[in-house]
């Protein structure tokens, strides 16, 4: 098992890891800019060094100032968690050239899903389903409306290094796609610093349904179920579930299949996700892959028992993945997330500043993934993200009503928060019936939506 690790994030899934490790008997070592030495990762970890200041570009996305802490403190590995490098293939590179474990994927396996049209290339070839579209990165806009032209509009542009909803771009007919295209390559170049896009046919109304993955290293990929990430703002998911409402035994282990088997395409290692747009007759695409631990992971291990991040451990370690040999791993319940986000519920405008006072929630079923605690000031320098709340029943019906009582009982004083919000999407007709697509919010936010 692992020694020491470093881990190169902050907040609550800085937390969150540096539970699976206490659990483990591994020491760790939190990093954390200026703005971030009263976070509660900081204050947990045996070892903490501050690696710059409260921008991110200074701090947690300066490669040499998180290695730098690494070796002085003597780490032999390093967990990312997501978002800032976690999906860097350089930094896992680096991680690995100077001796030390990265705990995720393969730098190969990174760059290859990172990109998302080569992405499309290899699961296909692996006889994954994919929506129709450029097999590269378009070369020229007469290329993307040739290509549009042979497969029918709407189609959409999507960066081949992005994610996020960044560099992408819908087009219902040849003049928006004349527009659309420069428009999505500069705002590709901007964000990731590469301007390439791929285009692909767009559904109109599907779900997002993304499926868990965990493969070791000694052959063993297997799915964990899926997840409903289908309630979105601007592509940022707002709350997830597992499982999805939309899928019957049959296609859930047909869609488990293809995911396994796009997982093997990219000769994966940790834990990973394989994430689809299912249509309303039941088709489904593959869209990408995401290579690293989700924010939504806790609705997963709620169901199956599985603590996603100590496998991690155990598989960045050179460990059999823990879970016993069986063809799929029981789904127990249903298990609802609610992301808890530092911003107006109506306008959605950040709101950072000091908690007042901090209540959490309990009692059955109910689960807190947070840092906060009453006297924190949430700096104004990071993403919006707080806390999660995640409630787990014996069916959706029951998660939905331990969702409210725990929404209800939550109390974060001094800001606010989304989590009036969530208690009016509880509320919503559409939802409770399972009625979901990723347009959802669009609808519900305009007027006479609610």
């Amino acid at each position: 098992m692992l020694r020491k690790v470093l881990i190169a994030n902050r907040g609550e899934i800085a937390v969150r890891i540096i539970q699976a490790c206490r659990e483990l008997g591994i020491s760790t070592v939190a990093v954390h800019s200026d703005a971030d030495r009263d976070c509660l990762h900081v204050e947990m970890a045996e070892e903490s060094v501050c690696i710059g200041g409260p921008y991110s570009n200074a701090s947690y996305l300066n490669i040499s100032s998180v290695i730098a802490a690494a070796e002085i403190t003597g780490a032999d590995a390093v967990h990312p968690g997501y978002g800032f490098l976690a999906e860097s293939a350089h930094f896992a590179e680096i991680v690995r050239d100077c001796g030390m474990t990265f705990i995720g994927p393969s730098p190969e396996a990174i760059r290859l899903m990172g990109n998302k049209s080569a992405a499309r290339a290899a699961v296909s070839a692996a006889g994954v389903p994919v929506l129709p579209g450029s097999k590269e990165a378009l070369q020229s806009r007469k290329e993307a409306l040739e290509l549009a032209e042979g497969i029918g509009y709407p189609v959409i542009l999507k960066a081949s290094a992005g994610g996020g909803g960044r560099g992408m771009r819908l087009a219902f007919d040849e003049r928006e796609l004349r527009g659309a295209f420069d428009t999505a390559r500069n705002e590709a170049e901007k964000a990731f610093g590469d301007p390439s896009v791929y285009l692909e046919k767009y559904l109109e109304r599907p779900r997002h349904i993304e499926f868990q993955i965990l493969a070791d290293g000694h052959g063993r990929v297997i799915h964990l179920g899926e997840r409903e990430c289908s309630i979105q703002r601007r592509h940022q998911k707002l709350l997830e579930e597992a499982p999805s409402a939309a899928l019957s035994p049959e296609l859930r282990a047909e869609m488990g299949r293809a995911a396994v088997a796009a997982a093997r395409a990219a000769r994966y290692v940790s834990a990973g996700t394989v994430e689809f747009l299912l249509g309303p007759d039941g088709s489904f695409h593959f869209m990408e892959m995401n290579t690293r631990i989700q924010v939504e992971h806790p609705v997963t291990e709620m169901v199956t028992g599985v603590d996603l991040v100590k496998e991690q451990l155990r598989i960045a370690a050179g460990e059999r993945m823990s879970l016993p040999p069986r063809r799929a791993v029981p789904i127990n319940g249903h298990a609802i997330e609610f992301r808890i986000n530092a911003e107006d519920p109506n306008t959605f405008a950040p709101s950072p500043g000091l908690v007042e006072r901090l209540v959490l929630p309990g009692g059955p079923g109910v689960r807190v993934d947070t840092h906060l605690y009453t006297g924190y000031r949430i700096p104004p320098y990071y993403d919006s993200l707080i806390a999660k709340l995640i409630v787990h029943g014996a069916d959706r019906a029951e998660a939905i009503a331990r969702g409210r009582r725990a929404l209800e009982m939550l109390r974060v004083e001094g800001i606010r928060t989304s989590i009036r919000l969530h208690l009016r999407i509880l509320e919503d007709r559409d939802f409770v019936d399972g009625r979901l697509d990723t347009h959802f919010m669009d609808r519900y936010l305009q007027p006479g939506g609610e």
